[in-house]
């Protein structure tokens, strides 16, 4: 049986996903009619030559890399001890009492807040976006994998102690796999601070990536090129979350919820 019959709606699903989208790209365009690249909100076709033109010099290439490495390397290792650190105070209750308190302190500190703080620290260079974007990522992450992991299901833990499973096979085979869901949600909600805190980062001390050429393109009143690089951050977004939700199909096909879909 071939993957459409098996999937009669997907083309469905397409049309219905980016109906909105398309809806106000013809809205933007209707609304724009006579309008130049210089006005407050440029019309598509001006920001698609921006596009071409970007493209033919490098320069959209070049910060799209900068940026979606410096969104990597962030979400990397804010996501990497969130995840460590979740584990180590959900399967022991001693680490709990002793970290989850200054955790949960600096959790309640918002983290765009302390850019003044580590650019005075790690100064302008690379090291202060990647701390800014880590610990923008780490705290969903770190959340959803503590719950996800206290609240695994006692009677299979349980079980697993009957038939002599060691601590490691436990977490191994019960505790890990009945916590992803939960830990898939925290990398979603992480992927979307990354981008939102790489913004910011980018458009106060940087020289470049997508928020560097945004606010050079301020400087001179290009709104084509603002509007392209808001685009480009969306679309980023997206294709990150979409990217993780296939993953997340893919390690949780397991799971009930999954095989119904």
């Amino acid at each position: 049986m071939t993957n459409d019959l098996r999937n009669p709606f997907k083309v469905t699903d397409l049309l219905l996903a980016w109906s909105i989208p398309v809806t106000v790209l013809i809205l933007w365009y209707i609304m724009t009619l006579g309008q130049s690249s210089t006005s407050l909100f440029p019309p598509p076709g001006d920001v698609g030559k921006a596009v071409v033109r970007l493209i033919a010099d490098g320069t959209l290439a070049k910060n799209i890399e900068i940026s979606t490495a410096r969104a990597a390397a962030g979400f990397v290792i804010g996501g990497l001890i969130g995840f460590l650190l979740g584990v180590v105070n959900g399967q022991f209750r001693l680490a709990e009492k002793i970290l989850n308190t200054p955790i949960q302190m600096i959790r309640n500190v918002p983290h765009l807040a302390m850019l003044p703080l580590i650019l005075i620290w790690f100064g302008i260079g690379e090291t202060a976006k990647t701390v800014l974007i880590s610990l923008g990522t780490f705290f969903p992450i770190y959340l959803n994998t503590f719950h996800g992991i206290r609240y695994v299901d006692h009677s299979l833990l349980e079980m697993g102690k009957t038939y002599g499973l060691t601590r490691f096979e436990l977490f191994k085979d019960i505790i890990f796999p009945g916590s992803m869901a939960s830990i898939m949600i925290g990398i979603r909600q992480s992927l979307g601070r990354m981008w939102l805190t790489l913004i910011v980062a980018e458009t106060v001390a940087a020289k470049s990536g997508i928020g560097f050429m945004a606010t050079n393109a301020r400087e001179f009143m290009l709104m084509d090129v603002i509007v392209l690089s808001l685009i480009i951050y969306a679309f980023l977004g997206s294709l990150s979350d979409f990217a993780a939700g296939l993953i997340e199909k893919r390690v949780l096909r397991w799971h009930i919820n999954y095989r119904k879909g």
